[in-house]
């Protein structure tokens, strides 16, 4: 039989969506079912490729992780990867299809939907749940007419909506209350109840405000979510908004370049949390610290504006600077392509700026093409520090072509053998970078880059300490979100039972 559908739609962006999604999926599995998520349309620089080299949202990644799923296209058919204020690159299926202006995309919608359609009747033959993921918000009226991932979503597949608030941000019940009087009548009735997350507090003094909204709604709260520390990693780098660093007495500092298009700012998640190293994200028109151990450049989804933004606040300089003194530089993906002499766009794959110089610390040029490379990958390490093998993926449309020793050679692509240079280092010149994302997620080339900046300033290295278990990190969630929410409720609105 067909899945029953479940919706979490949002008050606003990063009001905790996501990882109820993770949660719920997590849930219904250990409860027993097959259960699958879904997201029609994803806006996020945070991706992940699946193993058969399809590109989605790394949200919706970690999501089908707690529902015991392999990552795969059908549960993100659309990603949108901002590539300035007014375009965006369209992931289609996995695949780059171009860049689009909202109108532009406004015209594709119609094809889209076909597809979003398609995607979700596959997994749903699949499936007892579908846990379905809204985007921002359901009441932008100017928005609302071609909507393709909220209420239009809810009523194509007949799926139930729970409204999720941050209390955290102050308003919340202003916030509820808004957006479901912004709802058409028949929105309305597709809500079922709220879910208020990120509470701090004690929950006594909140209860007069629940006993208000569901007076005055007729709905009922489903559950109030305390604000606690998980590490799953978080859908886009909105949550950097308000993060200002790791352990600032730690031994090991590390400053990471946050670009104005920063891309899979996740490859850092594992490093941030080791004992000893006190991860800093540096914003244009910051200072680099002075006493900083590695500088890293990020992924970027627009690598010449990101290069000439970074030259114009003066942050490269100091990057150079810094580098002169002994600092470590190191470049991942598009911050790999800044480290090299020079950045070719010809063909305005992602800049109307035809080409850049780069920062010159490798002796490489970088040339765009239209073809996307993405591939889970398995790589051997040519670093001095480091003679072991890592896995990552790619995503990248530049190719690097470079007279400097490479960093990684790639052993697999997708499941097939290869023997490829990949990155480029230079043990003289104190720099490496590498296509490669998801390094610092391999335990043991992470606790070997930390160890050989420890013996740099004449510290004795640390053996490997725990590792992040993602697994137990989706129980951990889990755990704490069926404690909060009413779950036989939630059952009853899907029409099952536990």
């Amino acid at each position: 039989m067909a899945a029953k559908p479940l919706m979490i739609q949002g008050t606003g962006s990063h009001v905790g969506k996501s990882v109820l999604v993770a949660a719920l999926c997590r849930i219904f599995a250990d409860d027993g079912f097959e259960v699958a998520p879904f997201k029609a349309q994803n806006m996020a620089l945070n991706s992940f490729v699946t193993k058969d080299g399809h590109e989605i949202g790394r949200a919706q990644a970690v999501q089908a992780f707690a529902a015991r799923k392999e990552p795969r296209v059908e549960m993100n058919p659309i990603l949108l990867k901002p590539t300035g204020d007014t375009g965006a690159q369209v992931v289609f299926l996995g695949k780059p299809i171009g860049n689009m202006t909202a109108r532009e995309y406004h015209e594709f919608k119609p094809k889209a939907l076909v597809a979003i359609k398609a995607c979700y009747e596959k997994l749903a033959a699949e499936n007892d749940i579908i846990v379905i993921e809204g985007a921002g918000s359901p009441a932008e009226v100017n928005l609302k007419e071609n909507d393709i991932v909220n209420m239009t979503i809810a009523k194509l597949f007949k799926a139930p909506v729970l409204l999720v608030g941050d209390i955290d941000r102050g308003g919340v019940f202003a916030w509820l209350l808004g957006t479901l009087e912004l709802l058409d009548p028949d929105e309305r009735e597709l809500v079922r109840g709220f879910i208020i997350n990120k509470f701090r507090g004690d929950l006594s003094i909140l209860k007069p405000g629940l006993d208000f909204l569901e007076r005055r709604t007729g709905k009922p709260v489903l559950g109030v979510v305390p604000y606690f520390q998980f590490r799953i990693h978080e859908e886009d780098s909105v949550a950097l908004e308000s993060w200002r660093g790791s352990r600032k007495d730690a031994e090991v500092k590390v400053d990471v370049i946050l670009l104005p298009h920063i891309s899979n700012f996740t490859d850092f998640d594992a490093l941030e949390k080791e004992p000893d190293v006190s991860l800093r994200y540096v914003r244009l028109g910051e200072d680099l610290r002075a006493d900083a151990d590695a500088i890293i450049l990020p992924g970027t989804k627009n690598t010449i504006h990101d290069l000439l933004d970074l030259k114009k606040s003066g942050l490269a300089a100091q990057i150079l600077r810094t580098h002169e003194r002994g600092t470590l530089i190191v470049g991942i993906c598009g911050g790999f392509q800044m480290l090299g002499r020079l950045v070719v766009d010809e063909s305005g794959v992602e800049s109307a700026v035809r080409r850049a110089e780069g920062l010159g610390l490798l002796d490489a040029v970088t040339l765009f093409e239209k073809d996307k490379i993405t591939h889970q990958v398995v790589a051997a390490s040519n670093l001095p520090f480091y003679d072991g093998r890592v896995e990552g993926y790619e995503i990248h449309m530049g190719r690097t072509l470079s007279k400097e020793k490479n960093a990684f050679t790639i052993l697999k692509r997708s499941d097939q053998e290869v023997f490829e240079r990949d990155g480029a280092f230079s043990a003289e010149k104190n720099v490496f970078g590498t296509y490669i994302h998801g390094i610092f997620d391999n335990n043991a080339f992470r606790r070997a880059f930390v160890n050989f900046l420890r013996l740099r300033k004449g510290l004795e290295p640390l053996k490997m300490g725990e590792a992040l278990d993602l697994d137990r990190e989706c129980d951990k969630l889990a755990a704490v979100v069926r404690r909060s929410l009413d779950m036989d409720r939630i059952y009853n609105i899907i029409g099952l039972r536990a």
